[in-house]
């Protein structure tokens, strides 16, 4: 391929909307083109590194036994209330109606869809055990779209689907996705680590996300360095550490007058404590029921953790007309005398001198034994792990790094196909329920996670897997000097011919242009074909990861570019 022939354009500064390395440096290379807030058109070079992505994702999902369909997009809604998701997914879903007043729906995931397909297909164990996949577009209607190919609205995704009669059958199902996509990003150039996750809307009991470490990423990934437990912070446990205010006080409870006191700080400067001796009382509605958090002041509840547990559709804080119905006027809310579920974080356990809200204007009650209190209803993990917290497993102190999501692996058990009656007979003709995983890559979204993590100070650095053009050939002196142009055409045809994918920069531009723009693109070999260096028997052959440079014969480039992508390739 001729640069000039092609529709490539850099720029030289970061464009203003950029926030992340990534994004800043596809919008350079010319990959991407922005067509408005979460909405982006995928240039040449940008379509070819995301086929290579697509490449590998198909040839593992295929060796791994699945099977590609392509569903539609645009679905409709009775699916979703089939599912019970369609109230779920609130906002973030594009809803509209077809000219019939027909409510329709552009897919954000495809689990609805899936199962009513499955379940008109499949009636017999002897179909079993059964993986399908697709690389499609997704729709999201995120509140603030932000970097780049990160938060879009309309992103690439594939997800596959097992179907397994039994949950130990499943779990060999999800054991082959895994394993799949630790090979997956491991081709991508990737450094991508599973972490135990939150299941979310998408529903089931147990799954992975793959997180690639990252200083840019928005997750917040909880690990301990010596046994090496990793979860996203949605799910992450500790082992509570023993209650500071384990004493308890002979004298029993008091109340005492708190006026103004409305939050934790205020509550503690009135009573004279210091803010983990304060006891935050929170009334949520769960599917609209009322139910109360109990959690040390200074800890944070997880909201995601306590829908778990609950079992719920929707959590929902509670309004003060609420919050005064189940318990009291908020600011002064405790557990003491309520008759609603309560639940008590295990960070609470063994404390015996804390204060509580008393359920009326303006009082608290202090020297609460909340270990003893009959209220409780159960004490669970519900509070965000935060850093120093202790790993849950052997108890060293666990740290915080950022991470950015690439993969999600499920096992969703029968959440949907007991929604679609999704069943097959087994060997006895007993009629039982098929048992699902799911298992989803952001496709658009792993190709900009491989820039953030494979880049410098003059761009990115493509991992050979995925990269637009494995090599770029520029001739310096080829209009002036025919020996040049041949030498070039020589070397393009010779890689051509070992099945090398390579663009010529065939631009009358200065040299320092195309360096530039060689290294902001991020083509893996450069070769340079120049009048000086072929006056010394050679051109140049330099490798844009490592500098490292060499100059070869021209009828030994080709060889010497093979030698050095091989290289590359088992260094991912």
């Amino acid at each position: 391929m001729r640069w000039s022939r092609t529709v490539i354009s850099t720029l030289r500064e970061d464009p203003q909307e950029a926030e992340i390395a990534s994004h800043k440096l596809m919008l350079r290379a010319g990959l991407l083109k922005k067509l408005s807030g979460g909405l982006y058109t995928f240039t040449p070079l940008g379509v070819r590194a995301l086929h290579k992505v697509e490449e590998i994702i198909r040839e593992e999902m295929d060796a791994a036994g699945a099977q590609e369909i392509l569903m539609p997009a645009l679905q409709p809604i009775e699916l979703w209330e089939k599912s019970g998701r369609a109230s779920r997914m609130g906002a973030s879903m594009f809803r509209l109606k077809d000219r019939q007043g027909r409510a329709m729906v552009l897919g954000p995931t495809h689990e609805e869809v899936v199962t009513d397909y499955i379940c008109k297909e499949i009636s017999s164990y002897r179909q079993l055990p059964c993986t399908i996949y697709q690389i499609q577009t997704k729709f999201r209607d995120e509140i603030r779209p932000r970097f780049g190919l990160m938060r879009a609205k309309e992103f690439i995704m594939k997800d596959a689907y097992s179907f397994d009669v039994s949950f130990e059958a499943a779990d060999a199902s999800y054991k082959a996705m895994y394993d799949a996509y630790e090979r997956i990003f491991k081709r991508c150039g990737l450094l991508a680590r599973p972490v135990e996750a939150d299941t979310g809307a998408i529903g089931g009991n147990h799954s992975h996300e793959f997180m690639v470490p990252a200083p840019s990423g928005e997750d917040g990934i909880l690990e301990c360095q010596k046994c090496g437990y990793a979860a996203n912070q949605e799910r992450a446990e500790r082992k509570p550490a023993p209650s500071k205010f384990a004493e308890e006080f002979s004298g029993g409870p008091e109340e005492v007058p708190t006026p103004g006191a409305h939050t934790v700080a205020e509550a503690a400067e009135s009573v004279g404590v210091p803010e983990e001796q304060i006891v935050k009382s929170l009334i949520y509605m769960a599917d609209g029921n009322p139910v109360m958090a109990i959690v040390e002041g200074t800890r944070e509840l997880n909201e995601c953790k306590l829908r778990r547990i609950l079992g719920c559709s929707e959590l929902v804080m509670a309004d003060d007309v609420q919050s005064a119905e189940a318990a009291g006027p908020v600011g002064s809310i405790g557990p003491l005398g309520v008759r609603i579920p309560v639940y008590a974080d295990i960070g609470l356990r063994g404390a015996k001198d804390m204060v509580v809200g008393a359920n009326r204007e303006g009082f608290h009650i202090k020297h609460v034994n909340v270990d003893s209190l009959s209220e409780i209803t159960a004490w669970e993990d519900i509070v965000t792990v935060e850093p120093d917290d202790l790993c849950p497993r052997c108890g060293s102190p666990m740290r915080v790094v950022r991470g950015i999501e690439v993969g999600h692996v499920f096992k969703l058990g029968t959440k949907y196909t007991d929604a679609f009656n999704a069943k097959f007979l087994d060997s006895e003709k007993n009629s039982r329920v098929m048992v699902m995983g799911c298992y989803g890559i952001g496709v658009t979204r792993t190709l900009q996670a491989v820039v953030e993590q494979n880049f410098d100070k003059d761009g990115i650095i493509w991992p050979v897997s995925v990269a637009p053009y494995s090599v770029v050939v520029l001739p310096l002196d080829a209009e002036k000097d025919p020996a040049c142009a041949a030498a070039a055409e020589r070397i393009v045809k010779d890689l051509e011919s070992a099945g090398i994918d390579v663009i010529v920069d065939d631009r009358d531009e200065r040299p320092g242009v195309k360096f530039k723009d060689a290294d902001l693109i991020g083509f893996p070999v450069r070769v340079v074909v120049g009048t000086r260096s072929l006056g010394k028997g050679g051109v140049e052959v330099r490798m844009r990861r490592t500098g490292e440079s060499v100059t070869v014969p021209p009828e030994s480039a080709a060889q010497r570019v093979s030698e050095m992508l091989s290289r590359m390739r088992e260094d991912f």
